[in-house]
């Protein structure tokens, strides 16, 4: 199911709020927790999701829920219904959250890369200590122009933007230095 605005709160992960999301990786976190809990028979990951789904969409009173807020919500309701060891391993998992890497460019400036660099590896860390897995980044081509301080698309900005889309594909692929799984998804802009 997509949120619909106005229909659940958007959920905040670090400095960011996810305003469009389904629930699916509630139901990851909830069988994650069950598996580490060694709770391989726990038949009610589809119930226990559309219960916080319904929450979401019906009773919540918020319009920006810290995702912090929404696991503990989550651990006492496993404990009310009598799974506290799942409770006590079920650990944040945020939804899908996009950046759009125009910000970072600008911050930096403009042949400033290394900072643009820094920065962006920063906040990555910052938000898979949140609870992100996956992060969708968008403005690539809007970046790699900022960085290279043109006023029209050249062979500078072709640089830049092979750069950036490396630098993702190292950090996909690398995962360091994360202790969890870390998905990166790159638009695709020129």
């Amino acid at each position: 199911m997509i949120s619909l605005i106005g229909s659940r709160p958007a959920i905040q992960v670090g400095r960011y709020q996810v305003i469009h999301y389904d629930t699916s990786w509630l139901s990851v976190a909830l069988r994650r927790a069950a598996s580490a809990a060694e709770r391989h028979d726990f038949p009610f990951v589809d119930e226990i999701r559309l219960g916080i789904e319904q929450y979401l969409e019906t009773k919540c009173p918020l319009q920006l829920l810290p995702l912090q807020d929404l696991f503990e919500r989550m651990r006492h309701m496993l404990v009310r219904i009598g799974c506290e060891s799942i409770a006590e391993k079920l650990e944040p998992l945020a939804p899908p959250v996009t950046l759009s890497l125009v910000r970072f460019a600008n911050e930096a400036g403009n042949g400033f890369e290394l900072a643009f660099f820094g920065r962006l590896r920063n906040e990555l860390a910052h938000l898979h200590e949140s609870g992100a897995e996956e992060i969708r980044f968008t403005g690539l081509s809007d970046a790699a122009l900022a960085l290279s301080g043109s006023e029209k698309w050249d062979h500078r900005c072709d640089q830049i933007l092979i750069e950036i889309r490396s630098f993702l594909g190292n950090l996909d692929r690398e995962n360091r230095p994360f202790h969890r799984p870390l998905r990166l998804r790159v638009d695709n802009e020129r």
